[in-house]
């Protein structure tokens, strides 16, 4: 039982990490405002979670203060992480970026109707 877990431990720490370094890369890599936010969604909820998932398998019940701090981590990362990033596009979006190009939007002329 104990090799299992700790394989299942290892599998979520590598899968964790391999998403936060491609994510990482996206951050840097990708063209767009709205692309970079979505890498960055990618490495708050899917890699952070896979690694605070294999850190609780690694702790165990043998410690149970950590075990609930890795998971009240998780939750607050789970709650804040999309809701920035939310947050980010919406004001975007109303700062008028246009999601195709990292340049302002032209002012749209007023209707003359």
């Amino acid at each position: 039982m104990t090799l299992a877990i700790d394989l299942l431990a290892s599998l979520c720490l590598l899968t964790g990490t391999i998403f936060l370094i491609i994510g990482a890369i996206g951050l840097v890599r990708l063209p767009d405002f709205f692309t970079r936010i979505h890498a960055t969604g990618v490495i708050d909820t899917l890699g952070t979670g896979l690694v605070l998932i294999g850190l609780m398998l690694i702790v165990g019940w043998t410690q149970p203060l950590i075990w609930i701090k890795l998971v009240l981590i998780m939750a607050f990362m789970l709650i804040t992480g999309p809701t920035a990033t939310h947050s980010l596009a919406r004001t975007a979006l109303h700062g008028r970026l246009d999601p195709l190009s990292s340049r302002p939007s032209p002012e749209k002329p007023p209707s003359s109707t």
